[in-house]
């Protein structure tokens, strides 16, 4: 069966990802938190960059593509109690920081020539003094650096061509779709992160064809990836009984191919999209002597699927449906989770859908609600005498979300609820941002988790979490 790490982070990730996702469709940087949004046009300082000029020159043109931020986080687990895991057992959970990092987010983006566009986004993050990185790297600063995006884009007539790191997001239901399994995720933190630290580009061809209120997008991934294990102290990490290493490719070549029409009507969308794709998280088996690190697995199955929205005023209502076959019966699309020396090493098929709706309040209200639900077909076929699925029957999550914009959209609070569809977990987290002035932008966020013995996230049951981020942007 399942390992504790499956259940337990597959719980919390659906959790803090769902509750703070935002599935766009477009090329935009998708952001979870404020921390790397990039939406705005930060611009740099008339004199910052005059010693690359003459004393005339504002400085070089090129530097205008670029936008920067630095964070630095503080994040953590706020009060002291006990979770009763089973009866007679008890598992202290301490007050203590687990975020303390530093974060530069860099993003250019440049359409130098007519027809074309070059795209690119970076980060690097410091991990200092008690932060689980630091401990994690025998007390001494750990550095991480990355690219994210790095695409060069060819338009011509009603085409588009884009080459090199990218995403591919389908869905239409805010945080919550089933479709929204193309790019695999990193998620290594019990905090709302920014999403470059948790989905993930991949070397992508992506061709568009724009024809009268429609449109064909078709992505061809030559480099398929995986979600990572979670990193040795993040919370999510549970001791495995082996290494959990990456899929090592060798002479193994794979890849992942995908297209999806989209049709606009009047005061409404329809999408229908079909792909052959590889699971996001890989499933490990024990070592054949018995020794050394866990034997990883891939799987590809095949996805279909459909999507519609439709506007009726200050209303949206979203719904997507997605089949997916032969995907492995008692996994889950989700970063952080593991499966170890599973008996039911068994293919089935699977729909699932997700709808919900997004509305207008006024001009600085908002609230939307995602519900997510998915089963497994035929799921007693196969099994032996005694044999369960991790995911019998219907299973999903709901989400809502609310926003509300203060002071000429200086401040802006938020609030989410996310619980899954038996009643057993609820997350709620409450957010406060507030921007200083062009540059400067503070955020806060507390999350409280309860779960019952039926839930995934009873290890975090009676979790009270705090956090801050301070911004500088130019």
């Amino acid at each position: 069966m399942s390992s504790p790490s499956h259940l337990f982070a597959s719980g919390v990730l659906v959790a803090l990802l769902m509750a703070t996702a935002s599935a766009q469709q477009d090329d935009q940087p998708l952001v979870l938190d404020p921390d790397v949004s990039f939406d705005q046009d930060f611009g740099f300082d008339d004199d910052l960059f005059n010693a690359f000029g003459d004393e005339e020159d504002s400085g070089p043109d090129w530097l205008d593509d670029f936008t920067v931020r630095i964070s630095q986080q503080f994040f953590g687990q706020a009060n002291n109690h006990s979770v009763d895991l089973a009866p007679g057992f008890s598992f202290p959970r301490e007050a203590e920081l687990e975020n303390n990092r530093l974060g530069i987010n860099v993003r250019y983006q440049n359409a130098f020539a007519p027809g074309w566009l070059l795209q690119a986004s970076g980060q690097a993050r410091f991990y200092w003094n008690d932060d689980y990185e630091y401990e994690a790297n025998h007390g001494r600063i750990d550095v991480e650096y990355r690219i994210n995006e790095f695409f060069l884009q060819r338009s011509f007539g009603n085409e588009s061509v884009k080459v090199g790191n990218q995403t591919v997001v389908w869905g239409e239901t805010v945080g919550n779709s089933v479709l929204d399994v193309i790019n695999h995720i990193e998620f290594r933190d019990l905090t709302i992160i920014d999403i470059e630290d948790a989905r993930r580009n991949q070397f992508m061809v992506v061709w568009d064809h724009f024809g009268e209120g429609s449109t064909w997008s078709t992505f061809l991934n030559l480099y398929p990836e995986f979600n990572p294990a979670p990193v040795r102290g993040s919370p999510f990490f549970f001791e495995p009984p082996f290494n959990l290493p990456d899929y090592v490719r060798g002479d193994d070549r794979f890849f992942e191919i995908g297209t999806q029409w989209r049709k606009s009507l009047e005061l409404t969308d329809i999408s229908f999209m079909a792909a052959y794709l590889y699971e996001n998280q890989l499933r490990y088996e024990d070592p054949i002597d018995g020794m050394g690190n866990a034997i990883p697995k891939k799987n590809d199955f095949v996805l279909l699927g459909f999507s519609a929205n439709r506007a009726i005023g200050r209303l949206l209502l979203n719904f997507d449906l997605a089949f997916s076959h032969d995907v492995l019966a008692d996994s889950f699309n989700i970063p952080g989770t593991a499966a170890l020396a599973s008996p039911l090493d068994l293919k089935k098929d699977r729909i699932g859908t997700s709808f919900g709706f997004e509305y207008a309040v006024d001009n600085e209200q908002s609230v939307s609600l995602g519900i997510q639900a998915q089963k497994v077909l035929d799921e007693d076929e196969g099994l032996l005498p005694g044999q369960t699925l991790v995911n019998e029957g219907l299973f999903g999550s709901w989400l809502v979300r609310y926003s509300n914009t203060l002071l000429n959209s200086d401040l802006t609070l938020s609030s989410t609820l996310q619980g899954d569809l038996e009643g057993d977990s609820l997350l709620a987290m409450l957010g406060v941002d507030y921007t200083l002035n062009d540059n400067w932008s503070v955020n806060a966020q507390i999350i409280s988790i309860t779960a019952n013995s039926g839930s995934p996230l009873l290890f975090f049951d009676e979790d009270l979490r705090l956090g801050a981020t301070i911004s500088y942007a130019f």
